[in-house]
């Protein structure tokens, strides 16, 4: 049985409504608008995953260094010590997503930078803002493929996608071709927010998987796993 690549953390049971992890070799889309909480998720998932002795790099669009640090000790997620041993490698590209001239050929300097795809996970969050101006169906089969090759050596891929960055049919072939399918949904409920997060598709989970968990986030406290959901 393949390895099973667990994020639990004592606080909250995302990791129990997920299977127990992500089984190695997985590749993950989690999908959602802006503001749906994926760069929340992506953070819960790299804290975890580092809490359970997983090595992760986590590229990021949204943030630089220390944006990154300040926001995961806001939610009291303390990485620190994961960036010092090497456990975390944080790497923001929001440079290279200014800069226009690079973005096309981003996704051929992605798949040449191999000191990003060493560790057990990667993630990278927001995918579909690196790749905006230069996917085209070709350029993204080569991606998928890539990613596929890392799978096969038993890497899990996390990537996060705003589907409106990407025409369907391209966003269509990230969900076809995932292990697991995740997407986020909020809708404003009084003066609060309303999080879901729906699970598509999840291959080879180790035990059973929620199809709808509700979520919120917390200054402090980071994601709260709500106990009863009612839609």
């Amino acid at each position: 049985m393949a390895k099973i690549n667990a994020f639990a953390i004592p606080r909250d049971d995302l990791n129990d409504k997920l299977g127990g992890g992500f089984p190695a070799g997985s590749l993950v889309v989690i999908e959602g608008g802006s503001g749906g909480g994926k760069s929340t998720i992506s953070q819960r998932l790299s804290f975890g995953l580092n809490e359970n002795d997983v090595s992760v790099t986590f590229v990021s669009t949204q943030m630089t260094t220390k944006g990154f640090i300040n926001q995961m000790y806001s939610m009291d997620y303390p990485i620190a010590p994961f960036l010092l041993n090497g456990l975390l490698l944080y790497i923001p590209v929001i440079p290279l997503v200014q800069a226009a001239k690079s973005r096309f050929d981003f996704i051929e300097r992605l798949m040449a930078a191999e000191e990003l795809f060493e560790k057990d996970v990667i993630i990278i969050d927001t995918l579909s803002s690196l790749i905006k101006y230069s996917a085209n169906t070709e350029k993204t089969l080569d991606l998928i493929s890539f990613f596929k090759k890392l799978n096969g050596m038993g890497k899990v891929i996390i990537l996060t996608i705003e589907p409106n960055q990407l025409t369907e049919d391209l966003a269509s072939m990230f969900r076809s071709s995932c292990d697991v399918y995740i997407t986020l949904k909020s809708k404003p409920l009084g003066s609060e927010v309303k999080r879901t997060i729906v699970v598509n598709k999840f291959t080879g989970a180790k035990g059973p998987v929620g199809q709808m968990i509700g979520f919120r986030i917390e200054p402090k406290v980071g994601l709260v796993v709500e106990i009863a959901s009612v839609s």
